[in-house]
């Protein structure tokens, strides 16, 4: 009997990017690579060309697109990746001069969406943003449009809602729109239920692949997908964690950010980062050991103002500090919390930043309550944090965590 070996390989991929001097092409390019690698590809070949603007026709200039057919054709290459959204024409005409197959930087995007959505709601969003997306370059018949071969770029909803007509497709939209409406109502009625009750949120938002899933894991036991992956985590998370004091926070875990997050891509996924902007309290996690961490802050940061996030608590973590030295990190960062999420350094810290930043000041008191003062015993259990009681001689002995509304009544009763 004659054993094959399996000869199954990941997709090669050449990388191209025109440098207009915009933005650091190179950090951008080294992203694409990772979310190449992401989607199950290998990045064989990566070409950036320095020009005061894209080429309207070919992305990159007349010259260049021939070497690129010459790389594809040397390297065997089964698909080019553009740092870039393109036009229809220019997806085209890329296409039929390389006779290769051709995503941008979106597509590439949403194909990991795609790859990771788990949730209903997020099968949806994912829909809905490469519908969308689709929609303009229905006009033309480039290979990237044909659904058949499989592949980074190709999954999703797939060819029956892709390569139908524009009128289906609409129609498709705005049916998902509805869906995703409805749902939305129900988010929104959870949130107000939450606020009702006093739940109080932290949610654990940063750059993909910051170690945000590892850390919820390591402080709620989430069983969240962890992995070395951009985007490894797609859909919210909401897992309750009791903090040193008796308090329970709702802790939720978001999907993960990128430089130059396309529009449409943040638009899809608003409800998610709402999660995120509604909170009480925000963890902004970053990776300490990458070289461009100041820059993966920032670009959290910045998604966190747009969302109106200026009054809410942000605490700063430093994740991955066990890569780095110590000095390292203190000239780089100033007011943070320095832990490691997969070897639980530096947690007790992290959760005493997050009572520090409790919405309402909770305390925790002993107090020794007359037998005629059972309605403030029943106002503890409703309102407050019960951790131990018991009935003694002289009335109920009470341990609990309370606001300072609860804790000016009971204070009189307090004990040592």
């Amino acid at each position: 009997m004659t054993f094959y070996e399996n000869t199954d390989s990941p997709e090669r991929v050449l990388l191209i990017s025109v440098d207009t001097g915009d933005f650091n092409a190179e950090e951008s390019i080294e992203e694409l690579a990772l979310l190449v690698e992401t989607a199950g590809g290998e990045a064989v070949v990566t070409l950036t060309q320095k020009l005061p603007s894209v080429n309207p026709a070919t992305y990159v200039g007349s010259g260049r697109i021939q070497e690129i057919a010459e790389i594809c054709r040397t390297n065997e290459i089964d698909l080019i990746v553009a740092d870039d959204e393109l036009s229809p024409a220019q997806l085209k005409n890329i296409e039929d001069l390389t006779d290769t197959r051709v995503i941008d930087r979106t597509m590439l995007i949403l194909d990991i969406f795609a790859l990771r959505a788990r949730s209903s709601e997020g099968k949806l969003q994912v829909e809905l943003a490469q519908l969308k997306y689709s929609l303009p370059f229905l006009t033309g018949k480039g290979k990237s449009l044909s659904r058949l071969g499989g592949g980074i770029g190709t999954r999703g909803p797939g060819e029956t809602k892709l390569e139908t007509d524009r009128r289906h497709i609409r129609r498709r939209i705005e049916s998902l729109k509805e869906e995703l409406s409805d749902l939305e109502k129900h988010r929104q009625m959870l949130r107000s239920r939450r606020k009702k009750d006093g739940v109080i949120t932290c949610a654990i938002v940063g750059y993909t692949n910051a170690g945000k899933s590892t850390l919820m894991n390591c402080l709620t036991d989430a069983g969240v997908l962890a992995q070395d992956k951009l985007f490894a985590t797609l859909d919210p998370t909401s897992r309750a964690l009791k903090l040193p004091s008796g308090v329970t926070v709702m802790m939720i875990d978001t999907v993960g950010l990128v430089r130059r997050l396309p529009h449409h891509l943040v638009e899809a996924f608003r409800s998610t980062l709402e999660e995120a902007a509604q909170s009480d309290i925000i963890l902004n996690v970053c990776d300490a050991s990458s070289d461009e961490a100041r820059t993966h802050m920032q670009v959290t940061t910045d998604l966190l103002e747009s969302l109106g996030c200026g009054d809410t608590p942000i605490i700063t973590v430093l994740n991955k500090c066990d890569l780095l030295d110590e000095t390292m990190l203190a000239q780089d960062f100033k007011a943070c919390v320095r832990i490691s999420a997969k070897n639980g350094t530096g947690i007790d810290e992290l959760l005493n930043a997050i009572e520090n930043n409790l919405p309402v000041r909770m305390k925790r008191v002993k107090i020794l309550l007359p037998f005629a003062q059972a309605g403030l015993a029943n106002e503890i259990r409703n309102k407050g944090t019960l951790i131990y009681e018991e009935y003694v001689a002289e009335g109920l002995s009470v341990e609990a965590v309370v606001d300072e509304a609860l804790y000016a009544k009971l204070a009189k009763y307090e004990c040592e």
